[in-house]
């Protein structure tokens, strides 16, 4: 499962399950080593561990620097993918909902090694989508936010239908262009939900980027055109 700590990737794994075709035993999440977090939402590693144990399945993280090559991504990631094809892997699940050039890059990545990717949500109304999710009774928080579309009220939002109703036109209602990331810490397939507490909301911006590619393989995600985002810290509750 390509965990990506949000609300696609958590509905995609909640049909997968429901299904019962495939047995999910695995979530991949990219890492940004130099902020220990996860690549993009920001989040916590330690909140990311709390999500598996609740889910019950184990986490294998992939780290890469803040800032790296596409060159160094595409080796990283290939090595990493035909590891997981020598445990036994065959399939891979994806939160994508209707990006063709992103689902065209994971096909042809993962073709070179002998695995089928996996897209449960593909295609779907997107505010169906996220009215789904609600629901169902899964709660998520807005962790990170694209400056360039949303201002800093709606970080660290939690997700329900005056969410959706106060976003802007051009953003799309299950922030598949990037405009949001979420945090899932509740919901029918966690065992139970995630305590934490919301910290201090940072803004940071980015240099543009020519040769740089930022966690393709869970958020189609290019600083080299958005280059501020707001971010919203989570602290664990111990």
């Amino acid at each position: 499962m390509n965990w990506s700590s949000g609300k696609d990737a958590a509905l995609s794994l909640y049909h997968i399950q429901k299904q019962k075709k495939f047995h999910v035993s695995e979530l991949v999440t990219t890492i940004n080593q130099d902020y220990k977090r996860v690549s993009m939402h920001g989040l916590r590693i330690a909140l990311l561990e709390q999500q598996a144990r609740q889910l019950g399945i184990s986490l294998r993280t992939i780290p890469f620097p803040a800032q790296v090559s596409m060159e160094t991504y595409t080796k990283t990631m290939a090595i990493a993918v035909k590891a997981l094809k020598e445990s036994g892997y065959t399939h891979c699940v994806f939160g994508d909902i209707f990006l063709e050039d992103l689902r065209d890059y994971r096909e042809n990545e993962l073709k070179k090694v002998g695995i089928q990717p996996i897209f449960p949500l593909w295609k779907r109304d997107t505010k169906e989508v996220f009215q789904e999710c609600i629901q169902l009774g899964f709660k998520a928080i807005t962790v990170c936010v694209n400056a360039k579309y949303l201002d800093e009220s709606f970080c660290g939002r939690i997700l329900d239908q005056q969410f959706l109703n106060d976003l802007p036109e051009n953003v799309d209602p299950c922030g598949e262009h990037g405009e949001f990331h979420t945090f899932v810490f509740d919901g029918p397939i966690f065992s139970n939900p995630i305590h934490f507490e919301i910290g201090e909301k940072v803004l940071r911006s980015y240099q543009p980027a020519t040769d740089t590619k930022d966690d393709c393989f869970t958020d189609n995600q290019d600083h080299s055109w958005d280059t501020s985002f707001w971010y919203c810290d989570l602290v664990p509750k111990r």
